[in-house]
């Protein structure tokens, strides 16, 4: 499996996550606390959330392929763009199991003397 797989499965999940937030301090300001401006901003934050999250589901269902993840792994793995912070901690989970698995299939290159 090559590095650009995690890495961009990375990215999406932090990015997941960071709008999921978003959207959540959104709805509390809106339905809450009743905030000016906050029904405009959760409606821009939902559709970038979810059109990103279809991203995300993309990539770690090609990361979870790649890896030969069993079908509940991969089930976990995709719902954790939908829980707030959930993503964090996943990502971070699936980074320290697959980091030992990119490493052992990249190859040095060959040293020139």
């Amino acid at each position: 499996m090559k590095k650009s797989v995690l890495t961009r499965y990375r990215v999406m999940a932090y990015v997941t996550g960071v709008l999921l937030i978003a959207l959540c301090l959104g709805m509390i300001a809106k339905y809450v606390l009743d905030l000016g401006g906050a029904a405009d901003f959760t409606q821009v934050v939902s559709i970038a959330h979810g059109w990103l999250y279809v991203i995300y589901l993309v990539f770690a269902f090609d990361l979870g392929s790649k890896a030969k993840w069993p079908v509940k792994k991969q089930l976990w793995v995709l719902l954790a763009g939908t829980v707030p912070t959930a993503a964090f901690f996943v990502e971070r989970r699936i980074s320290r199991e697959l980091d030992a698995k990119v490493a052992a299939t990249e190859t040095p290159a060959p040293v020139k003397a």
